[in-house]
């Protein structure tokens, strides 16, 4: 199986004796089984949990094997199932492989089959996953998306990984980076792409209405609910729900959706009644939710429930050229459609674009496209089409966030910075070397050690928090004052 952590197996059955047993296989066989009593059992574990494949058996009190099958196959589409029954009847048979199994093991189960069966599942498994995501990699950047830097390349590899299971997602970025994008990605890509996808803003909900919103309300409720409304848990019906600026929820909110999320059921506003729900949740926010959660400002129950898996949208000003990209996209989009051709852009422009520091992102880029779109002639953007100021160097006196960080500065694809606050080195005047001024004569080497001795001392030798204000990670830091000598 390789080398790395055992690789995750569940396994479900109501009898304890052979949970235990065939149990005991995987695990002689380096795996790591998780034993499951029930159907019910298994969907709660995969909300939290995807394993590399799922051994069931059929006959099953409550929620029966069939039943858990088509709920696995219906959210978790990628994941092997192989089906253990003691009734290995040709129509059993049937109706388990049309209804998605990988295989099925008869009662009396022979050890030696069964581990060879699980192996061979996961390896499959495994090796469809490498196949798409080479056939990604070969077509560039993925469908929707604008971009081929290292950023935004592990980015894809990501939502591919992820969008695979049906765990709760949490989508980390900066205002403007594309964090509902990300979302609607990562539900095309799922098992539940058929079902509707459904995207709240909380931080645009009064808080009044915040319960009403997510989980609807019956009629005479409250002043105005002159009618039942359904609420976004159950509009979404089986598909996934987009809770952006989860951060925003008042404390009474967050408690009940820490419930439904545990209990996967719900009360309308108004109603003593439990309704079931099905969803997968995908929340956002560009506020540091784990702080907020630290100092009492979010629950902290809540917050492991929904970071279970965590993704970083990197701003622009890390994905290298590929504002350049977006911006002959976004020219040509909006040329088509406002002047009948597409736009260009000139070199001289494009060195502009590639200086800029972007607080606002891609919606900024998007925005500056717009406005050079009305201003330019011949359908041609150059630098005068542009904002003043923009991505040109900043004076001695007045340092504009429009000045390039130095290059060696820059965090890598694997190292992103965990804060959204300007970097200070964006805010350095960036003046020609040799010219005058007090930087006058320092080699780009110098200007770094400079601007890290001077966030030292701002923040008094706090390493952690002079790393976020760099806009560096802590590994780059570290190894930069080594390099330096800085103590």
């Amino acid at each position: 199986m390789g080398e790395g952590e055992p690789v995750r197996v569940f396994v479900v059955d109501d009898d304890p004796h052979l949970r235990a047993l065939v149990g005991a296989w995987l695990e002689a066989a380096g795996l790591s089984p998780a034993l499951v009593d029930s159907g019910e059992s298994c969907l709660l574990a995969l909300a939290d949990e995807t394993p590399a494949a799922v051994l069931l058996d059929l006959s099953m009190p409550g929620l029966g094997g069939i039943a858990t099958l088509e709920r696995i196959r219906a959210h978790h589409a990628h994941v092997p199932v192989i089906v253990l029954t003691a009734a290995a009847d040709v129509a059993t048979i049937v109706e388990t492989m049309r209804k998605g199994a990988y295989d099925f093991l008869s009662k009396p189960i022979e050890r030696t089959k069964l581990v060879t069966t699980v192996v061979n599942a996961i390896e499959k498994h495994a090796m469809e996953l490498r196949i798409a995501s080479l056939e990604r990699d070969a077509a560039g950047a993925m469908p929707g998306f604008t971009g081929e830097s290292p950023p935004m390349r592990r980015l894809y590899h990501l939502i591919d990984r992820v969008a695979a299971t049906d765990i709760s997602v949490f989508i980390h970025g900066e205002s403007g980076t594309g964090k509902e994008l990300v979302a609607r990605a990562i539900h095309a890509r799922s098992g539940r792409a058929e079902a509707p996808f459904v995207a709240l803003n909380c931080a645009a909900i009064p808080e009044s209405l915040q319960d009403s919103e997510l989980f609807g309300h019956e009629k005479g409720a409250f002043t105005g609910a002159a009618a039942r409304r359904l609420g976004s848990f159950e509009q979404v019906a089986g598909g996934s729900l987009f809770l952006d600026e989860v951060a925003e929820l008042s404390p009474a909110t967050q408690a009940k959706l820490l419930r439904v999320l545990q209990e996967r059921r719900l009360q309308r506003v108004g109603s003593s009644q439990e309704i079931p729900v099905d969803f997968r949740l995908i929340s956002a926010t560009h506020q540091d939710l784990g702080a907020a959660a630290r100092a009492g400002r979010f629950r902290e129950d809540l917050y492991y429930r929904i970071v279970v898996f965590e993704l970083e949208v990197p701003p622009l000003r890390q994905r290298g050229d590929d504002v350049v990209l977006l911006a002959r996209r976004f020219l040509a989009q909006a040329g088509r459609e406002l002047r009948g051709r597409e736009v260009t852009i000139s070199e001289e422009a494009l060195a502009r674009l590639r200086a800029h520091r972007w607080p606002g992102n891609v919606r900024e880029l998007q925005n500056v496209c717009q406005r050079a779109l009305v201003t330019c002639e011949d359908g041609v953007v150059r630098p005068g089409d542009l904002p003043g100021g923009l991505g040109l160097p900043s004076a001695p006196n007045g340092p504009s966030e429009g000045a390039a960080a130095p290059a060696a500065l820059s965090p890598s694809a694997e190292e992103l910075p965990t804060t959204s606050a300007p970097s200070t080195l964006a805010r350095a005047p960036a003046e020609p070397l040799g010219s005058a001024g007090e930087d006058a004569g320092l080699s780009l080497a110098g200007m770094e050690k400079q601007a890290i001795v001077e966030a030292l001392r701002q923040y008094g030798g706090n390493r952690a928090r002079a790393s976020k204000q760099l806009g560096i990670g802590r590994t780059t830091l570290y190894r930069k004052l080594r390099e330096y000598g800085i103590e």
